[in-house]
């Protein structure tokens, strides 16, 4: 299969992976602040992220049960018909219903996400995966944008419930998408991908495995920190839903589709070493701009754009680099597997941080809480050396020679 095809799979697939979640981590938060829940229990709403922590408990189901084509299609089923019983429960007092139907909502993104992912890694050959992490983390962006941007504007022009039922539309579609895409070479020995316990002895097998860990564990924990409170605070300080959907929606998906595209090309030309460092570093430093504007309310909404700008770019950049590396170091035989251990490792202690950031942003001020966040990015360069061609017997000799050769 020509590049070019691969790279379109790869949109269509992270746009459907992308447009649930933002719609749990980007629309949900606005909408809920504007009917009144408090910070407190809006920071309890990143418990969602607990299916993403938990999803390589399932994700060995995925391996070795029925195709990734057919995970991908029920759960985007299923996505749409939550949403449409969600968007009948009163928001303005989360019952035991509707926290049941945004966890089932969590749990079938999550799932959907295993199965792209492995699909995704079946798909690409190693000297695709920078390239096609641009064009991936691009068109994920697009979808959280829209989710957080696009469908809140929609909110507050023609009413909630006609959102939640265009929503609904959205992943029908990308139901029967997922159905039509090819299907992806098949590596390994089918039996081996039945044991549970290998893929995960695999990856505590190799060398500087636990600093690697420690790495992964660690390395976006600024971003998911701030993450709950971005939108809480445009509503704090007076944004329309017309300016969060369009104003700073639309340059936030200009921004970071720049930024992932950058980080691409950079971590394809310098390698997946020096992208981790070096994009991870903006992505950290970015955190400031929101606390500075918090701090400084004369800016106005003006301040707002910038930040968002600021951190949307950023954003785009060190996340090409770090799932870059993370794609690289998966054993295709185990590409479920082994990408949900990886993925879950950075979304637990983000998942802890994130349900208490409504206590500690009501505690602190935006402002110092902003501030926190950057630093909470810092401990994972203490592991950082660790990576340097790290990955599979596969992959290994061909991520040490692209960690110390600058050219393509």
């Amino acid at each position: 299969m020509i590049l070019r095809r691969k790279l379109s799979i790869v949109a269509v697939l992270y746009f459907a992976e992308g447009f649930p979640f933002g719609i749990i981590r980007a629309a949900l938060p606005v909408y809920f602040r504007m009917h009144g829940v408090s910070l407190q229990a809006l920071g309890l709403l990143d418990l969602l992220r607990a299916p993403w922590a938990a999803k390589f408990l399932w994700a060995p189901a995925v391996d070795s049960w029925g195709e990734y084509r057919r995970w991908m299609a029920g759960s985007q089923c299923l996505i749409s018909l939550v949403l449409l019983i969600v968007m009948m429960i009163d928001p303005s007092s989360p019952s035991l219903v509707l926290w049941t139907c945004l966890m089932s909502l969590a749990f079938l993104s999550a799932t959907q996400d295993i199965a792209i992912d492995a699909y995704t890694i079946r798909l690409l050959g190693k000297q695709e995966m920078g390239i096609a992490n641009g064009v991936r983390i691009s068109s994920y962006r697009v979808a959280l944008l829209l989710a957080g941007g696009v469908f809140v504007a929609l909110g507050g022009w023609i009413g909630w419930r006609v959102a939640f039922s265009l929503a609904a539309v959205v992943l029908a579609l990308c139901t029967l998408v997922s159905l039509s895409v090819p299907r992806p070479p098949i590596d390994g020995n089918p039996k081996r991908e039945r044991a549970l316990l290998q893929p995960i002895r695999d990856l505590l097998g190799r060398p500087r495995a636990r600093q690697v860990l420690c790495f992964i564990l660690l390395y976006t924990l600024g971003d998911t920190a701030m993450g709950p409170m971005v939108r809480p605070f445009w509503v704090d300080r007076g944004l329309s839903t017309t300016e969060i959907g369009l104003i700073t929606g639309s340059i936030g998906l200009i921004a970071t589709i720049t930024g992932a595209l950058v980080g691409g090309a950079f971590t394809t030309r310098f390698g997946v070493f020096h992208g981790l460092w070096f994009l991870g570093i903006w992505q950290a430093v970015s955190n400031l701009g929101y606390a500075a504007v918090a701090r400084l309310p004369e800016t106005g909404h003006w301040g707002v754009y910038g930040a968002s700008i600021v951190e949307s770019f950023c954003g785009g950049l060190g996340s090409a680099a770090f799932l870059a590396f993370l794609m690289s170091i998966c054993s295709k035989r185990w590409a479920a597997t082994q990408y949900a251990i990886l993925s879950a490792l950075f979304n637990v202690p983000g998942l802890l941080f994130g349900s208490l950031s409504g206590w500690a942003a009501a505690r602190l001020g935006y402002s110092t809480y902003f501030g926190l966040t950057f630093l909470l990015a810092v401990p994972a360069y203490a592991f950082i050396f660790a990576t340097k061609g790290w990955g599979t017997a596969e992959t290994a000799p061909a991520a040490e020679k692209e960690s110390s050769d600058p050219t393509p």
